[in-house]
């Protein structure tokens, strides 16, 4: 009997630390809802869920996902894996879905983004490279973002 309460208060205590951390994590994300009961057009999609943790992962825990470089707009991090010697994945500091979603307000996180594809074209001597941006239905990760990808 002992043991059974020794397991459920681990097993409770596991849980509530979990909600700690987890607070913790995504405390300064944009708040949405999770659980769809009906259909909504605020919850989250799997792969929006994919870019809300790897932007979690890239914020809180430096080192997981090594930023190449971050500018006030941009940052960049290096594709985990990568179709070519210099593979980058570029990422506005703005929560854009996709191109179809692009708003006033967003043309200076793009233009800071393509200076920033110029500058890596640059310091790596990229001779052939491909920058490209998928849509709806084609991103693994639901928001905007772009491949930098070359040698």
């Amino acid at each position: 009997m002992a043991g059974r309460r020794f397991s459920i208060l681990v097993t409770v205590g596991v849980f509530v630390l979990g909600v700690i951390v987890g607070a913790f994590l995504f405390s300064r994300t944009q708040r949405r809802s999770l659980l769809a009961v009906a259909e909504c057009d605020q919850c989250l999609a799997p792969n929006e869920i994919s870019g809300l943790v790897a932007s979690v992962l890239v914020q809180r825990t430096p080192g997981v996902i090594p930023k190449v470089i971050e500018t006030d707009r941009t940052l960049v991090v290096r594709h985990p894996m990568p179709q070519a010697p210099h593979h980058y994945v570029l990422l506005p500091k703005r929560d854009i879905k996709n191109i179809g979603r692009i708003a006033p307000g967003d043309e200076a996180y793009l233009v800071d983004l393509m200076a920033v594809a110029a500058r890596l074209v640059r310091e790596d001597k990229m001779s052939e490279y491909r920058l490209w941006t998928n849509g709806p239905g084609e991103q693994a990760v639901g928001y905007l973002h772009f491949h930098l990808a070359g040698r």
